[in-house]
């Protein structure tokens, strides 16, 4: 199954480095979540994407979103990459590759090297998916596709 826009997005229950539980029942109806999938902590194109994310943070937020980062890195890389970035929302350790897989973000290639393919969700308050961007070499794609899919969601640009 290829997950689309319109599609109800999978349920997730996962914490974060910092101790933070999530699900995505609880951003129901309060906030849209923009999930993204990033290959590894500390990586040149990985590190632009969260900064992006990072450095429309607030606006997002005021628009009741949330952003969730998740790779296959530990716990300890996580804070490391969150602290040495100043990155303000929760990143996810998915060293068992559930929530990668509901999501669809692994393929042969990264199987091989252990780690997810770049793939970003906007998910809305109905917990439907409204946008999906992927592009392994270009945190651009991701960072202007969530901007523009969220300007359409919220009647306002970010």
């Amino acid at each position: 199954m290829t997950l689309s826009i319109g599609d109800r997005a999978p349920d997730f229950d996962v914490t974060s480095s910092d101790g933070r539980k999530l699900k995505l029942g609880d951003f129901l109806h309060k906030k849209n979540v923009v999930l993204y999938f990033y290959p590894r902590d500390f990586t040149l194109v990985c590190t632009r994407e969260t900064c992006g994310f990072r450095d429309m943070y607030d606006d997002l937020a005021s628009k009741d979103t949330e952003v969730i980062g998740v790779s296959f890195d530990d716990d300890k890389s996580h804070e490391a990459f969150r602290k040495e970035h100043n990155v303000p929302f929760a990143l996810v350790t998915d060293t068992k590759h559930g929530l990668s897989e509901k999501y669809e973000a692994t393929n042969a290639v990264m199987r091989l090297l252990n780690r997810p393919s770049r793939v970003t969700y906007v998910i809305d308050k109905a917990g439907r998916i409204a946008g999906v961007f992927k592009a392994e070499v270009s945190a651009h794609t991701h960072i202007d596709g969530v901007r523009s899919c969220l300007a359409t969601l919220t009647g306002k640009n970010p």
